[in-house]
């Protein structure tokens, strides 16, 4: 089973599309394959569906969802000629829950967190030409926000954030390790849409402000400073991190040492210098 979550739900069983198209069994569906090959409690799946709210009939509506679901895995089943396993067996019933056996097959997010851990650890060994390609690797897998096409309960919902913050941490990442390999020019266009969609991150605004100031523009590098620190006044309350503080005032002196890009909310641990 080949299990898709990075951008729109898909499910396959031997290549044939085991995902419903309404809404409610989509959604079953979507916390079964997030959670491959493991339990996922009953109460988890009433939760993402009713929320607090479940009517009377929850249990008995899920099961619906889930023998509609499992009529369409026993109709891929039968494609793939595979006549000694039933729908049973790959969408199982277990005390307190459901489990969706992958089998083996790819699962998009996992393959991500191996990748993406394979970037880190280069980023550490300070291999950064590797680093860059893992990463760059990890992050291809996606084609869109997490479950894009699925209407997201608060279980989700949940997941959808978690997801999506591997994504940026990734992101951060790659960019720092293609800073160490003096890529600056070559961010500077991608670092201006991902400022601007994410206003209040200090590492990427750290990130575009090193890129701007090594590519002789920093008046430019300072105004990305003024403009977050508005922004975390404005939202927040807060004034910038002493980090970014202190790569704003190396910016202003034109300082040859080496000064952090790199925020606290983020993992990695590298530096990229300004000049």
């Amino acid at each position: 089973m080949d299990i898709e979550v990075l951008g729109a739900l898909s499910v396959r069983e031997h290549g044939v599309s085991i995902t419903p198209t309404a809404p409610k069994p989509r959604q079953v569906l979507a916390l079964l394959a997030l959670h491959a090959d493991r339990v996922v409690p009953v109460s988890a799946l009433i939760e993402e569906l009713w929320d607090d709210e479940p009517p009377r009939s929850a249990r008995t509506t899920l099961q619906t969802y889930v023998l509609q679901l499992r009529e369409l895995i026993a109709a891929a089943l039968a494609a793939g000629g595979e006549g000694d396993v039933t729908a049973k067996d790959v969408l199982v019933t277990l005390p307190g829950g459901y489990r969706l056996d992958s089998r083996g097959g790819r699962v998009d997010f996992r393959e991500f967190e191996q990748r993406a851990g394979a970037g880190y650890r280069a980023v550490d060994a300070e291999d950064f030409t590797g680093a860059a390609r893992r990463l760059r690797e990890a992050l291809s897998l996606w084609t869109g926000t997490a479950l894009a096409d699925v209407s997201a309960g608060s279980r989700l919902g949940l997941e959808v954030k978690r997801l999506e913050e591997l994504r940026l941490c990734a992101l951060d990442q790659r960019i720092e390790a293609d800073l160490r390999l003096g890529r600056h020019r070559e961010l500077l266009s991608e670092l201006t849409v991902l400022v601007n969609r994410h206003r209040m991150h200090e590492s990427l605004h750290g990130q575009f402000m090193v890129a701007l100031h090594r590519s002789g523009r920093r008046g430019e590098a300072l105004s990305v400073y003024q403009r977050l620190r508005a922004t975390l006044v404005h939202e927040l309350g807060l004034e910038p991190s002493t980090t970014i503080s202190r790569l704003q005032r190396s910016i202003l002196t034109a300082a040859a040492e080496s000064a952090p890009a790199r925020g606290p909310e983020t993992t990695g641990r590298a530096v990229a210098r300004v000049g």
